[in-house]
């Protein structure tokens, strides 16, 4: 796997986009060859031909991710793929149209777009093709030996092997061990399964590791070039969250991470108030209209104001659009569930396509919440989770966010469960946290909110 913006992407997924990113720009570049003849070296050098299908390559780019065609978990038959496949080219060819109508100036000229794309069909099936092929050679499969029997061992196991993406093949674990499981032949099993599968690497997942652990063999691989990683740092990587269950405190004092430079703190201070400024700004045609439309749906005010809690435990008061009936937590506080009754039907909208929490940009340019961060929850929440969950108040390390990772990579929560799901994500984040990170929540939360994907 690569790391890109603190995030961890398998070899393939980053194999199969810059693939496509050549595929693209080829597939234009010959069209205009083809149909400009020798005009192309003046359109192309002297017109920003270069610059305009630099242009089409990030938007086919946008598009397929738009499709979540590089979301191989979203894709489970070869119909499904290729019928998403199918999309893009279709959505691109009302695109070029459009600015063709409007500005013809900006496409390449004389069809040489619609034989770009025609092009591109037929490469972009051929290329996911090949590619299937391509991703099944030795030299991109690694293989794998979990050390470890329990139940987290087992999780980690069935999860390399549902996700064929990450291109590993887990040639055994420990679970497989027949007969008493003792140090000696827990040694046995690993450096016969090492010997006879050539694993590239071991990954720990013992949950008691005193005593249980071939520290010596270990020692041994780790010298002939064996990679020996833990189960928490690979299961960090393979899903963005960094799990609770059986995290030994050691690990997050010495991890990697978890670190804030005062030119990081200064630059993400800048960026949330550039966007929320500019985001108000956008939205204020908008806002009589919400308000309009709140007052006629139901009775009450139309913000409201909640306490939450923000960065070092500190309280602040969160602003947002109403959403619910004005009695809604007449019997207590409470999350708000599926189909809650207490949700108004302009709540709904407004929850759906997120336009209720527009207001908290004045918070995030108060200081109270940054752009991106874990969302602020509410303080009779935080007691109670805080005894439930371990390291819930890890959360408090940075300023609750208006997104976040939690947020874009898992749905709104109401139970302990999902508050405890979501903090794993809070923690990814904190633990990574970059600029190059948030960018990549800020891009990704865009298309959550078109998507309407993970909104209550």
């Amino acid at each position: 796997m690569i790391r890109l913006f603190n995030v961890y992407y398998p070899i393939r997924t980053l194999i199969l986009l810059v693939g496509e990113a050549l595929i693209i720009w080829t597939s234009f570049l010959l069209g205009a060859v083809y149909e400009l003849g020798q005009d192309s070296y003046l359109v192309l050098n002297y017109e920003g031909g270069y610059i305009k299908i630099f242009v089409v390559t990030v938007l086919v780019l946008l598009c397929s991710h738009w499709f979540d065609l590089y979301d191989t978990a979203r894709l489970h038959t070869k119909g499904d793929l290729y019928f998403r496949l199918l999309l893009v080219p279709g959505l691109l060819a009302f695109i070029l149209a459009a600015v063709g109508y409007v500005r013809p100036d900006f496409l390449l000229g004389n069809g040489s777009s619609a034989v770009g794309l025609l092009i591109l069909t037929i490469a972009l099936f051929g290329w996911r093709l090949g590619y299937g092929w391509l991703v099944q050679l030795p030299i991109l499969v690694e293989r794998i030996y979990v050390l470890g029997t329990g139940e987290r061992a087992q999780r980690l196991v069935q999860g390399l092997r549902q996700t064929p993406e990450l291109g590993i093949e887990v040639a055994s674990w420990t679970g497989k061990l027949e007969g008493a499981v003792t140090i000696e032949s827990v040694a046995a099993h690993l450096m016969e399964i090492v010997e006879k599968f050539k694993v590239h690497r071991v990954i720990v997942a013992m949950p008691d590791r005193r005593g249980m652990i071939p520290m010596e063999e270990l020692l041994q691989l780790r010298m002939r070039g064996v990679k020996i990683e833990e189960a928490t740092s690979w299961l960090e990587k393979m899903s963005g969250k960094i799990e609770v269950e059986n995290l030994y405190p050691s690990w997050l004092v010495f991890a990697d991470g978890f670190r804030r430079s005062s030119t990081f703190t200064i630059v993400r201070r800048m960026l949330s108030i550039g966007i929320s400024l500019v985001g108000l700004i956008l939205t204020a045609p908008l806002m009589p209209l919400i308000m309009l439309m709140i007052k006629l749906d139901s009775k009450g005010p139309v913000f409201y104001t909640q306490t939450r809690v923000g960065k070092g435990g500190s309280l602040f008061k969160v602003v947002k659009f109403r959403t619910m009936r004005q009695d809604a937590e007449a019997g207590g506080p409470k999350w708000a569930g599926d189909n809650d009754p207490r949700i108004t039907r302009i709540g709904k909208f407004l929850r759906s396509s997120r336009l209720d929490e527009i207001p908290q940009m004045w918070c995030v340019l108060k200081g109270d919440m940054a752009f991106v961060g874990p969302r602020p929850e509410r303080p009779e929440f935080v007691a109670w989770l805080s005894k439930e969950i371990p390291y819930y108040g890890v959360r408090h390390m940075v300023r609750p966010g208006l997104t976040g990772w939690a947020q874009v990579r898992y749905k709104y929560g109401s139970t302990v469960e999902d508050a405890r799901e979501k903090l794993q994500y809070d923690l990814f984040y904190i633990k990574n946290a970059s600029i190059g990170l948030d960018l990549l929540i800020m891009f990704q939360t865009v298309k959550t909110v078109l998507l309407r994907r993970g909104a209550q």
